[in-house]
Formats: C-alpha cells, sequence, structure tokens
C-alpha cells in the first residue's frame, strides 16, 4: 500500500491532531494534518478563508491538499472534518488505512464547547454540530477501515485503540 500508514478522519474536536501525533510517535513515522498544510499555503487561518472566501473556495483548497498529502506523505495523517464531502476525495481514500475517530454530540460540547471560532458552528453550536454529523456519519464510515470511539478515552487510549483496531504494532 502506498500513501501514509493511517489516515485520521472524523469531526472537529475528536481529537484527530492529539491522537494523530501519539500514532505517529508510536510507530515511529511523521506526522501531518492537511488544516496545518491550508493555514501554511493560504497564510490566514481557515476561519479567515471562511469569512473572506466562502466555504467554496476552502473546500477547493482542502481537496488539492488532501490530494497532495495522500501522494507525498507516508506516516500518519489527519484530515479536516467536512474533506469527506468532495467525492473526488472519498475515492482516494479508497485502499488507504482510514480510522473514523467517532464521538457524540456531548463528547464534543465537552472537548470544544462548540465555540464560534469554528465557522460552521458559529449560531447554535449544538444543533449544527448534530446536522453536521447527521449529514456526514454515514460518510466517515464509508472512507472507514475502522472505527474507533472517543467518548470518556484520553487521547492514549484512543490511541492504543487505534493501534489495535487497525492491527498495527508500535515500532
Amino acid at each position: 500500500m502506498s500513501g501514509p500508514r493511517v489516515v485520521l478522519v472524523g469531526p472537529m474536536g475528536v481529537g484527530k491532531s492529539t491522537v494523530g501525533q501519539l500514532l505517529a510517535e508510536r510507530l515511529d513515522v511523521a506526522y501531518r494534518d492537511t488544516d496545518d498544510d491550508i493555514v501554511a499555503e493560504a497564510g490566514r487561518s481557515i476561519a479567515e478563508i471562511f469569512v473572506d472566501e466562502g466555504e467554496d473556495a476552502f473546500r477547493a483548497l482542502e481537496k488539492r491538499a488532501v490530494r497532495r498529502a495522500l501522494t507525498e506523505h507516508e506516516g500518519v495523517l489527519a484530515l479536516g472534518g467536512g474533506s469527506i464531502l468532495d467525492p473526488d476525495t472519498r475515492g482516494l481514500l479508497a485502499g488507504q488505512r482510514v480510522l473514523y475517530l467517532a464521538m457524540d454530540v456531548e463528547e464534543a460540547v465537552k472537548r470544544t464547547g462548540l465555540n464560534a471560532a469554528r465557522p460552521l458552528l458559529a449560531v447554535n453550536p449544538r444543533k449544527q454540530w448534530r446536522e453536521l454529523m447527521e449529514a456526514r456519519r454515514h460518510l466517515y464510515e464509508g472512507v472507514a477501515t475502522a472505527v474507533v470511539p472517543t467518548d470518556g478515552r484520553t487521547p492514549e487510549e484512543v490511541a492504543q485503540a487505534a493501534l489495535d483496531a487497525l492491527e498495527l504494532k508500535e515500532a
């Protein structure tokens, strides 16, 4: 299999970055986050891109960032929460080892406070988070090789569950 050892998908605030970094350490590989790639390329935050150019412009940047990372990166790769909305991206994930980190809305509230810094959750964040998950859950599940619930678990526990679910051995 070419490409990343593991690709992490899931909603905002689920812990893709934290768990991804732990997995990379345990597997002795590099960690990469496509959201970081977008911010570096654009020279501004994701929230600023959303405000200045809109969601469609952001999604186009995201699609390119994911495609590039899937071909260049061989370690652990975390994708932005909405990256799976694009059918081409979902196609690129076929054949990859994809881990869906799942959580319920109560866990999302605890972790993120569902704050307004997240552009898609600016008004009535709890309701919007539920609606986003209703629209996306089947997409996350559709690309996933394995699903690991994160509710009530520490990042270390999630990382271990991920290694077990994907049958990966620590380096």
